[in-house]
């Protein structure tokens, strides 16, 4: 039995052609021919089970034979909001292994004490595209560009956004009561009742050498739970990626 090869085509269903860096990969390291068949993923939730009608060195055409909607692996939304690492490869790093996992939305943070205040977001959209081929998520997350914590937490917060969302930020602050994440997640969602629309969750995750403490008051000022991960010190990606596991186990079917 051929191996299924899965290809990223947003718009798969109006474009009949794979994208440039798709095509090469398809045409000079996998060789594929007219003929041949492959899965395109949408990222929007449907997988198209296409054959190749025409392959040159940079263009590869497709005809649609069926489309398949995917249902979600997991209810609710998860939305990880993280103060990139100093190197931008564990960063990456973060950003692949939590799309095979799953979650919905990534964004990244500017933090007082943060070590890297700008971001390649395209490296990271590489790592997340990879990602979801990879594993075989039927939906894209949607990646943001960095922005200020003031400005990200005015402007996602139950106060301001209208929502019914799970705010949190996670720090190591002896001073300020936590709750465990996983504790937390279990008490508000873990309801076979509850509607899954109500399933969203926000949790943000400071650099190294964790949020400004009055960054923390700040959150919590706007409505954010005050978390704890645990009682290990964790790095940023791997608190990151341990939040994102929490989430989706309590998520998922």
């Amino acid at each position: 039995m051929k191996e299924e090869r899965f290809f990223y085509v947003p718009d798969a269903q109006r474009n009949m052609e794979l994208p440039e860096d798709e095509a090469k990969h398809a045409v000079s390291v996998l060789r594929l021919q007219a003929g041949d068949e492959v899965f395109l993923i949408d990222g929007e939730g449907t997988f198209h089970r296409a054959e190749i009608t025409m392959a040159s060195k940079k263009h590869c055409n497709y005809n649609i034979m069926e489309s398949v909607p995917q249902e979600r692996e997991w209810k609710g939304r998860i939305h990880l909001a993280m103060a990139p690492t100093k190197m931008m490869d564990r960063t990456e790093w973060f950003a692949e292994k939590a799309t095979e996992i799953g979650f919905d939305e990534l964004s990244f943070l500017d933090c007082r004490l943060s070590e890297r205040r700008q971001l390649r977001i395209d490296r990271i959209e590489t790592k997340v595209v990879g990602a979801v081929k990879q594993s075989r998520k039927a939906w894209m997350p949607k990646v943001h560009d960095m922005q200020s914590f003031k400005d990200f937490v005015e402007s996602h917060n139950p106060k301001t956004s209208g929502t019914n969302t799970l705010y949190c930020i996670a720090h190591c602050y002896d001073d300020l009561e936590k709750v465990h994440l996983f504790e937390l997640l279990m008490n508000e969602f873990n309801d076979a009742e509850a509607p899954d629309e109500a399933r969203e969750v926000c949790i943000l995750i400071g650099p190294e050498g964790d949020f400004h403490h009055e960054e923390v008051e700040m959150a919590l000022e706007h409505g954010y739970k005050s978390i704890s991960l645990g009682t290990s010190r964790l790095r940023t990606e791997t608190a990151a990626l341990s939040a994102v596991m929490m989430a989706r186990l309590i998520f998922g079917k």
